[in-house]
């Protein structure tokens, strides 16, 4: 497929060729994985758009709404076969008088037409649609059609707190906890994208259930909805407050029996909780935490053994007890494995494991 046929946000800041994993940055802006963990890699920590400072570990969020978009490109028609009235559409949706029907039909071709041009998306954001947007969100009726288009809306950064600012938490909460699997996971993507900006995260995060919905979805949810939910709920407590939020809604036992069963983007979310006080109490006091992060360390991919290193290590600088656990669980000799891993994060949060253990480790032998 010719790349200069296809939209340029579907393509790599920059390698400048089609996106094969697009992940978000703390900077809102979207890269191919591989070319921004060259970036990284090469120990730069600025965005390479707006050279803003980064974290020293910046977060990579999977951008799952650009990678459907990319995947999905080909099997659309031509934007002139689709409808040649957008404006004709936003008024049936607008339109008090309309039929089920017809709102279905319309919300069906937005959401073909926002999908490939950012123009008609910024359209769309600033008309008239958004509100009727967000009360067919929690129309059952509508619902199903109403969350992809809504997820298309959030995909252009200006629009992200517009939309928040206009009460989409309050729907997409609605939908987390009463919904079908299909549009929970839809949501909880919507909430992941919502979250890139950085005071969205701490609207998000303090508006009532959110986070409580998106844990009972890990505790009682089918597998995509799982994940989805696991994303949006590592990307919301990249802000310290909604970790606390987290934790208090009984985060962490969930997230560790989701790990046990195989579900590895919890990892993910355990290795930000255990940047705070209650949630590394909480951790120590779960029966086989170490054990689980260890077999992540023997049988995970290299971002699940990244996060486990992290929440050992935050673990064993905080507790003796759960360092002696990591030691007799064999987790010093799991962890000199990766002190020349390709990942570099990896061999950093394993060297800054194994300092944790040797010095704690000596104190020990000393007090003994």
């Amino acid at each position: 497929m010719a790349t200069h046929h296809l939209p340029d946000h579907f393509k790599c800041p920059i390698s400048l060729e089609i996106m094969s994993d697009p992940v978000i940055l703390s900077s809102g802006h979207t890269f191919d994985r591989s070319s921004i963990q060259r970036w990284l890699d090469a120990g730069y920590r600025t965005c390479p758009i707006t050279k803003l400072p980064l974290p020293d570990q910046p977060s990579l969020i999977p951008n799952h709404a650009l990678r459907s978009l990319i995947s999905n490109y080909t099997l659309l028609p031509p934007l002139h076969q689709t409808i040649s009235q957008p404006q004709t559409l936003i008024s049936t949706l607008t339109s008090p008088s309309s039929s089920p029907d017809s709102k279905i039909d319309s919300l069906r071709h937005l959401t073909r037409l926002s999908k490939r041009d950012s123009a008609f998306r910024r359209h769309l954001a600033d008309s008239a649609a958004v509100p009727a947007v967000l009360a067919a969100v929690v129309d059952p009726a509508l619902q199903e059609k109403a969350l992809p288009l809504l997820l298309n809306l959030t995909l252009d950064d200006d629009s992200k707190v517009g939309l928040v600012a206009e009460g989409v938490v309050a729907r997409l909460v609605a939908v987390l906890l009463n919904a079908s699997p299909d549009c929970r996971a839809v949501a909880a993507t919507i909430v992941t994208s919502l979250s890139v900006v950085e005071v969205n995260k701490a609207t998000i995060g303090a508006f009532p259930a959110a986070i409580a919905a998106l844990v009972a979805i890990l505790r009682d949810g089918k597998g995509r909805e799982r994940k989805e939910a696991a994303t949006a709920l590592y990307a919301l407590c990249s802000f310290p407050d909604n970790r606390r939020r987290a934790v208090s809604c009984g985060a962490v036992p969930i997230l560790l029996r989701n790990v046990e069963i195989g579900l590895e983007r919890c990892v993910e979310v355990i290795g930000v909780l255990a940047k705070c006080k209650e949630g590394r109490e909480q951790m120590e006091g779960y029966n086989g935490c170490v054990q689980i992060l260890a077999r992540v360390l023997r049988n995970g991919s290299s971002r699940g053994i990244q996060y486990a290193l992290f929440a050992l290590t935050s673990l064993c600088l905080y507790s003796q007890e759960m360092m002696l656990l990591a030691l007799e669980e064999g987790v010093l000799e799991a962890s000199i494995v990766f002190v020349e891993d390709d990942n570099e994060k990896v061999r950093r949060n394993a060297c800054n494991l194994i300092r944790a253990l040797r010095s704690n480790n000596s104190n020990h032998d000393r007090v003994e």
